[in-house]
Formats: structure tokens, sequence, C-alpha cells
């Protein structure tokens, strides 16, 4: 995986508030809602939230910066305390760690061998991770399979707002190139995370990871989500604002009508009671706000009316304002 301060395009220097306002605006510009005809845009996407997990949070900067951790979150192996690299070789290991085999070679008096011996085992318990070698005392391997690796796979998934309440099947392209097909919980909510076990990464003796979904709700046309209530801007015309009308509101299920009284005022919002989010113990509110919308254009007749009405009625709605 690529350098998190290169994918969000920030130098290690960057302060925390440089970080989170590069990923913001990429997060923006790679959203696969936005990029609907980019067959790449999901993974651009994806590799922009693995890179915010890690420099984004405080703690994992940290760790990457020195070296603890690489571009994927995982762990690097760091050797052995004390800078001295012990005699042995290295090869390449599942999931990209080092495997080292140490042998002591039959060190005699006065070379350490035993004491060498002695540090490892406790170090890690003895048996665990090392064995006896053929070559006789003193000579022995040690084995880093018995280190824990983190197999996890972090992912992000955006869904609709209808898919979010309705649940459904989704495909998720994992960073390896793997498609798999995803069911949404009805009711999954913004943060979320969805466990499919064993369909993270492997390596040889230790258990497959899991792979994690995060999911986001995508912006909807007309709708704003606050917690398990939705909210929508409703249009109405001038005169039914001042004479009163039944108009039809959208919903997430069917359309209903709503009463709106004479001399309604932009801006005044009425509540659909049970017309939001599924919420633990019920369901949240839709609340409706009124905006007069004037009609397109230059209106002769209007505006000849409202001349009439204002030199026979003025009135100053700021007067509250001093």
């Amino acid at each position: 995986m690529r350098d998190p301060y290169e994918v969000l395009g920030v130098p290690r220097s960057a302060n925390a508030a440089a970080i989170k306002s590069a990923y913001r605006k990429l997060a923006k510009k790679h959203h696969p809602d936005s990029n609907k005809d980019d067959p790449k845009a999901a993974d651009r996407f994806s590799e922009i939230n693995s890179a915010n997990e890690i420099i984004g949070d405080e703690d994992k900067r940290k760790q990457f910066d020195r070296g603890e951790i690489g571009a994927d979150g995982k762990p690097r192996f760091q050797g052995f305390p004390g800078g001295g690299a012990p005699r042995g070789r290295a090869g390449a290991g599942p999931g990209g760690f080092e495997s080292y085999n140490f042998r002591g070679g039959g060190a005699g008096p006065g070379q350490g061998g035993g004491a060498f011996e002695d540090i490892l085992n406790s170090m890690f318990g003895g048996a665990r991770g090392a064995r006896p070698g053929a070559g006789g005392p003193g000579q022995f391997e040690f084995d880093t399979g018995g280190i824990g690796l983190d197999l996890d796979v972090n992912v992000a998934m955006s869904v609709s707002l209808e898919e979010s309440v309705k649940g459904g099947d989704k495909r998720v392209k994992l960073p390896n190139g793997k498609e798999l097909n995803v069911k949404i919980p009805p009711g999954v909510a913004e943060g979320q995370q969805i466990r499919l076990r064993g369909q993270g990464e492997s390596a040889q003796g230790h258990p497959p990871g899991d792979l994690l979904i995060t999911i986001s709700i995508a912006a909807h046309p007309f709708f704003k989500i606050e917690g398990a209530d939705l909210r929508i801007d409703l249009p109405v015309s001038l005169y039914e604002a001042v004479l009163g009308a039944k108009v039809r509101v959208p919903t997430l299920g069917n359309a209903v009508e709503l009463s709106v009284p004479k001399n309604t005022s932009s801006g005044r919002t009425f509540r659909l009671k049970g017309k939001g989010l599924p919420k633990a113990g019920g369901t949240g509110d839709l609340f409706v706000t009124i905006r007069i919308m004037l009609p397109d254009g230059n209106d002769a007749e209007l505006e000849a009316l409202m001349e009439k009405w204002r030199d026979q009625h003025p009135y100053n709605p700021r007067s509250g304002l001093g």
C-alpha cells in the first residue's frame, strides 16, 4: 500500500487539522456516488479511508512514524532489544512479515551462546516459538510464527438512505481485487461496521482474518438525516402560502398530504410523526420546512399587485431586529 501521507497529499509535518481537511476534500471528490461512471473511484475512496485511518488517528500516526506499523496498519517486526541483529537468516513470510531462524552454531566457552538462549527463553516462554536444532546442545531455531498477526481487512461502503432503511445486497471490492456480495441489514446506521468472519487476509499457521466493512450513508437529494429524524425543505408557491393548500410531501415510503394553513411564512416547520428512520423502540419523525418559491422570470401583473398591496398594507418583518 502507498504511504498514507502521499495518498492524502500532505507533508509528514502536517498537523491534525490539515490532515482532516485533506481527507474530507479527497473523500468528497472521489466518493463512489459522485463518480458512478468511474470504476476505479471505489478503490481510490477505499485507499483514502485507509490512509486516514492511519495518520488521522494520533496514536496510529505515531506508530507509523516510528516504523512500528506499515501503511496497511499491520505491525512490522522490530527485531530484538539491544540493537544487535541475531545470527541467523531471514526470508519473506506470510502477510509481509519476515520469518527468522536463529541457530546457536555451537558457541564455545566465553562466547555467550547459552546466555543468548536464556534471554530468548525468558522473552518467549521457552518452548513457544523455539525448538532444539539438529546440531546438539546450544543449537536451536526460533520461528516468529508464534507472534499474532493482524489479518483483518478494513474497507468502506457507501449505501443509499433507502438501502440503509430497507437493507439489501451490495457488492464490495477488497484491496486485493476480490469482490464479495454483502447483505446489508435493515436499519444500518452511519459508521456501523459489518463483520464478515474469515474473509480477511490469510497467513500460514494463522486463522484467517475478518473483513470489516464501515458503512457510510450517501447524501440524499432532498432528505437530511439528524439521528433518527429526517428533514426536508418543501417548496410552495406564493399563493399556496397566502391562501393555504394541501400539498404532497415525499417520505421514505409513500407520499403523504400536508395541510398548509393560510398565511404560512417561509421557514415554518411541521412535524410528521413516525415518518423518519427506525430506532430503538419506535421510529423517528420527518420535519417539513416551508420554502416559498416565486415564479421564474419577471411577472408584471404580480409586481403591480405587490406594489398596490405594499402601499395599502405596509409592514416591517425585521422590526424586531433593532
